[in-house]
């Protein structure tokens, strides 16, 4: 593989919210991301926006300029009912802390950190799930255990 464009991830993913700009601000302060990039619109709707989180990038836009442009396919799941098409797992390093940050900030919390162990010859991990101002789904992990190989 060739090198990624300068200061950009091999991956990265796109959500979309009915609110953008408040989405912006609410995952910064439930999760820790911080803005990179914010291009705001007529009225203030983001058409586009970068935030990091360690070396990975979540753009980050509003449902209604992206009906503008993509013929409405991107939705929030609060548009859908709940549905979600994606969820993002997030490595962080204290997955405890991570969970206590995000309730107080008001995420659902839909499972509580545990534990996964998957043997010797995989990883253990903690982690929780829980769900954003407008429904997406995140779990967030901090690893215990590398694989024995």
């Amino acid at each position: 593989m060739k090198p990624t464009p300068k200061n950009w991830t091999r991956i990265s993913s796109a959500l979309f919210y009915q609110e953008g700009g408040k989405a912006i601000d609410w995952l910064c302060n439930a999760f820790g991301f911080e803005v990179r990039l914010r291009i705001e619109g007529d009225n203030g709707v983001i058409e586009h926006s970068e935030l990091t989180f360690g070396d990975g990038i979540l753009m980050v836009a509003d449902e209604d300029n992206a009906k503008k442009q993509r013929e409405g396919i991107h939705k929030s799941p609060k548009s859908l009912g709940g549905a979600n098409t994606q969820s993002i797992m997030v490595y962080v390093d204290d997955v405890n802390a991570h969970c206590e940050r995000a309730r107080k900030a008001g995420a659902k919390i839909i499972s509580e950190p545990k534990d996964t162990d998957y043997g010797e010859e995989h990883w253990s991990d903690r982690g929780y799930e829980c769900e954003d101002l407008e429904g997406h789904r995140w779990w967030f992990c901090q690893r215990l255990r590398e694989p024995n190989t």
